[in-house]
């Protein structure tokens, strides 16, 4: 997917459209998380799409829930999603730096002969 050492850098163009897809990818994660947050306290805890929404976008966001979970089925989803909602933000963090940290070490490690 990415250029070796032997080959030249992209041009800037191409690099932001990597770019662009990488940011692309990252937001569908996120949107697709939100989403399935927001069933499963819809779902588990009969909150309101508004306030899935709420304690969706907080978990995610790493702030925490804002209406504690009632049901057993509820605490089960919400730790749940604790855990998924951090894994998500390594794995967003890493799709939007990706491009940039190749370009960076590919410039430094390129052949001189280039």
């Amino acid at each position: 997917m990415y250029e070796t050492k032997s080959q030249r850098p992209l041009p800037r163009t191409r690099f932001a459209r990597r770019l662009a897809l990488h940011l692309l990818l990252a937001a569908g994660l996120l949107a697709v998380s939100l989403a399935v947050g927001m069933l499963g306290y819809a779902v588990f805890e009969h909150l309101s799409l508004l306030d899935a929404f709420l304690n969706a976008a907080m978990l995610l966001g790493g702030m925490g829930p804002v209406n504690v979970p009632a049901t057993p089925a509820g605490k089960l989803f919400a730790g749940g999603y604790a855990l998924y909602a951090g894994l998500v933000f390594v794995v967003t963090a890493a799709l939007v730096l990706t491009p940039v940290v190749h370009r960076v070490l590919h410039t430094f490690h390129a052949d001189e002969r280039l």
